[in-house]
């Protein structure tokens, strides 16, 4: 049985997850079982929905599948904690960003695990998944739980998962850097503080949009929008010159690869 789910860990990603599946109806609250020391919003709404929330030791036996939402700083300490206590066909679904899904199983007793690298947009159905698993099982029931919140992407090596991890699972916070960004050079440019909130985000969250039809590559959406010798070529020379955006991001990604392999190992 997939269920009941054990959530370990139910902070900023892991209420997230809670929120998206509250939000899809993807699971009943009494199939859930939440252990947190310090509970979230998310951890406590679902409780009163019906949710297990820190029960004894001995209720964590039902579970059929085991989410591992801890910070990747402690999540041997919540292995050594738990999985002496867990059922022997347990599946493991770990979002702990760099820790190898071999590292996992060893720790949870050889069962069977399931990676997967989520991003926060979970909480309204918009996640992005990134899920390795070399166990047929593990990737179906990770599946199972990540389809509800938005888009899962299978990777076929798991070597692939830190450079997902920098990609997607990091980058809302470059793209929200970004906009922070943007506003400050809009205030800086003589616009209200308001004024350039209001235009930064609404441009940017209209042009998202218009990406998501998927009828044109991002290339051809910012030709579009630059006509030769204007505006948006001039900013663009900047941007996209040899110090700009390309260079930054190659160098940014580079910097998290290396910081989620650091965290692996």
């Amino acid at each position: 049985m997939a269920t009941p789910i054990l959530m370990l860990g139910a902070g900023r990603m892991g209420g997230a997850i809670l929120d998206g599946w509250a939000r899809a109806d993807a699971f009943a609250p009494a199939e859930l079982i939440i252990v947190d020391p310090q509970p979230s919003e998310a951890a406590l709404a679902m409780q009163a929905a019906g949710a297990a929330l820190n029960p004894s030791d001995a209720d964590l036996a039902a579970a059929g599948t085991v989410m591992l939402c801890v910070k990747p700083q402690t999540w041997q300490e919540a292995a050594a904690r738990y999985a002496p206590l867990l059922a022997a066909d347990a599946v493991v679904v770990s979002i702990a960003a760099g820790v190898t899904s071999g590292a996992i199983a060893a720790a949870f007793g050889g069962r069977a695990v399931a990676r997967v690298m989520p991003t926060t947009a979970a909480a309204i159905g918009q996640g992005t998944a990134s899920l390795y698993a070399s166990d047929p099982s593990a990737r179906a029931r990770a599946r199972m739980l990540f389809e509800p919140l938005g888009a899962v992407v299978d990777l076929a090596d798991e070597a692939q998962m830190h450079a997902a991890t920098a990609v997607s699972g990091s980058g809302p916070a470059y793209l929200y850097a970004f906009i922070e960004a943007l506003e400050a050079a809009a205030a800086g440019a003589g616009l209200r503080p308001d004024e350039a909130s209001r235009l930064a985000r609404s441009t940017v969250i209209g042009a998202a949009a218009l990406l998501a039809q998927g009828k044109a590559e991002p290339s051809d959406l910012r030709r579009q929008v630059t006509s030769p010798g204007g505006t948006t070529e001039a900013a663009l020379n900047v941007l996209l010159g040899e110090r700009g955006l390309p260079s930054l991001l190659r160098e940014a990604v580079g910097a998290a690869i290396r910081r989620s392999k650091e965290l692996g190992a």
